[in-house]
């Protein structure tokens, strides 16, 4: 959620770590600061509610200069978003500056005991408690330097976190510590950049050392980068090369990031197929399911955990693991699954699916299910991160950086790994017979060329979304493989215009929604000739009789609901299984320019983290 970096070098910071907060805006904040260290010791120490550019009006053109320096931009859970409670936060005698990201739960017993002890606190946040303590721990413990310092406080930390911390009386050096919550270090030519994900690393440097839970580090002008674990067992650093390049990060003549990320899909999803679907072998190659064959032919169950966006890719998955693979499927939220007490087996399968392979709440049920003995399949987008390494296997998505806070090409990127997945162990459980295997190969293999012509229709959704900018509500409604679509598309309209949505079975609308249904409320449907064609048409003749205004997604010549919609957008026809990865973008297109229409920050909505690192 946080954004962190930090340069240790011979370069000047300050530029530097501007320059990666920036970078670092897409995860969502609500404040930024900086602290640079000079040679001689002289800490400067800057901070501001709202975003970086309010920092630096608020620095009025002061520049700090040195060589080492942290930077952050916080999301508010401990106290209001302020000028006061912005990191980075310092130690009592000013002499640590430190940076967090994550939450520690003991704070208030740590607090009451440092207060007992004359420290004073001036925020509400959880992180000045820390400092405060790593602070204690040096004054009490003769001969302690920082970094043995902060290990030695972090085992009586309980949460989570990943830290950055400097001192003012060596300027050549930086801790850094993680658990739960990831940072990475990037290795330059006698220079270091840290960071919370490689975004702000990758246009300075490609070699990089992904920290692991409980591991402090120290990076040293003199020294170099050492690693040791909070109990003190020494960690040779494994330097890993980032695959991803500067120009992905860019906004490429677009207006928004999220406008495109939508337009770079019919590419993300071939990238995703790309090496798997293998359509003249008439076979897909995974090497995550191929090298566990044996455990998917006899699993007893799969367990789709997940969160917002991911969570709807799983309800998709559903429906085609139960269609393809007639295995039971259950789908839930990370963030209830850890506290039901779930019954998991040995002969169950875990499937995680994270964007950005550090949700929390997902990494927690991950570690939850391989304590009792599930098999762990993950599914994300970030190499490296941490569900792909806590996995047992698993496979990347491939749909490049996202930087949009709304998910819109890892949406689909999943799907299609999803589909290959399904798709796949039906063959291995021997369910799915071969000539619908074969032509479910051919018409995934055609789903970015229908993706690609579906962008011609978004002159059309800009209409649509000017005659309903207006709206204060809306409600979405499809069946079977489109009912989480209704899902993902009422999320996509809220998240970044603030028009109240709702997505429902359409079935399910006769049971209480319809009450809602008036002149003034849009409702989307998606209708497409699928086996639940007829029934949705009726649900259509249901709102249209109490005078709501339907908007439908169709197949490409459909008649009879174009007769009955005040507007229609048409998709291609293909497999039921398939239709939503063309059937969610209008609604991708359609909440774009709704929010443009709004003049709401479509990037960055308000409230809202990209990764959220926290529970």
């Amino acid at each position: 959620m946080c954004g962190i970096v930090g340069y240790l070098g011979n370069q000047e910071a300050f530029p530097l770590l501007i320059k990666g907060l920036k970078r670092l805006e897409y995860r969502g904040y609500d404040s930024a600061g900086i602290a640079v260290l000079s040679e001689d010791g002289n800490l400067k120490h800057h901070r501001r509610k709202g975003k970086v550019d309010d920092l630096l009006e608020h620095m009025s053109g002061s520049v700090p200069t040195g060589n080492l320096g942290i930077g952050h931009t916080r999301w508010a859970t401990h106290g209001p978003p302020n000028d006061i409670n912005a990191h980075p936060h310092l130690s009592g005698n000013g002499q640590l500056a430190l940076i967090h990201n994550g939450i520690i739960e003991n704070y208030n017993a740590l607090k009451e005991t440092l207060t007992n002890r004359g420290h004073a606190f001036y925020s509400d946040t959880d992180t000045e408690v820390l400092v405060h303590l790593i602070e204690e721990i040096m004054q009490k413990s003769q001969g302690l330097d920082l970094f043995e310092a902060t290990r030695v406080a972090l085992n009586e930390v309980i949460g989570a976190y990943a830290i950055a911390v400097i001192d003012t009386s060596n300027p050549n050096e930086m801790v850094l510590a993680r658990k739960s919550s990831p940072l990475v270090i990037g290795i330059g030519d006698g220079e270091y950049f840290i960071a919370s994900d490689a975004t702000p690393i990758i246009e300075y440097t490609k070699n990089v050392v992904y920290l692991e839970d409980e591991e402090v580090a120290r990076i040293s002008l003199a020294d170099g980068l050492k690693i040791r674990t909070a109990s003190n067992h020494r960690v040779t650093p494994i330097v890993t090369e980032l695959e991803m390049a500067i120009e992905t990060i860019e906004k490429g003549g677009y207006e928004h990031f999220m406008l495109k990320e939508i337009h770079e899909q019919p590419r993300s999803i071939a990238d995703c197929l790309r090496g798997r679907l293998r359509l003249g072998h008439e076979s897909i190659r995974m090497a995550g399911i191929d090298d566990h064959k044996e455990m998917w032919t006899k699993a007893n169950r799969l367990i789709i955990v997940a969160c917002g966006t991911s969570w709807h890719a799983g309800l998709i998955a559903e429906y085609m693991f139960e269609d393809f693979a007639r295995v039971p499927v259950e789908v839930e939220y990370a963030s209830e699954f850890r506290y039901r007490n779930p019954v998991i087996g040995e002969g169950d399968i875990l499937i995680a699916i994270s964007q950005s392979g550090e949700t929390a709440d997902t990494l927690a049920a991950i570690r939850m299910a391989k304590e009792k003995g599930a098999h762990v399949f993950g599914i994300c987008n970030v190499v490296g991160s941490s569900i792909s390494r806590e996995s047992h296997s698993g496979a990347y998505t491939h749909a490049g950086p996202e930087i949009g806070v709304a998910s819109t090409k890892a949406f689909t990127a999943q799907l299609a790994v999803l589909a290959l997945v399904a798709i796949r162990v039906g063959r291995l459980r021997q369910v799915l017979d071969e000539q619908r295997f074969n032509r479910l190969l051919v018409e995934l293999n055609g789903i970015p060329e229908k993706v690609e012509a579906l962008m011609s229709k978004e002159p059309e959704l800009e209409t649509i979304a000017e005659e309903f900018k207006g709206s204060t509500n809306a409600l979405f409604l499809g069946r079977g493989y489109n009912f989480p679509v209704a899902l993902e598309g009422a999320l996509k309209l809220k998240e970044i215009s603030y028009i109240h949505a709702e997505g429902y079975p359409a079935a399910e609308m006769k049971h209480g929604p319809i009450a809602l249904i008036d002149e003034n409320m849009p409702v989307f449907f998606v209708a497409t000739q699928d086996a639940h064609y007829d029934k949705v048409v009726s649900n259509i003749q249901e709102v249209k009789a109490r005078g709501g205004r339907i908007i439908a997604i169709v197949t490409a010549g459909d008649k009879e609901v174009a007769n009955m919609a005040e507007f229609v957008i048409e998709v291609h026809k293909t497999d039921d299984a398939l239709v939503p990865l063309l059937s969610t973008i209008p609604f991708q297109l359609l909440s774009y320019h709704m929010a443009v229409k709004l003049d709401r920050n479509v990037d960055q909505p308000r409230n809202l983290a990209k990764s959220v690192t926290v529970e």
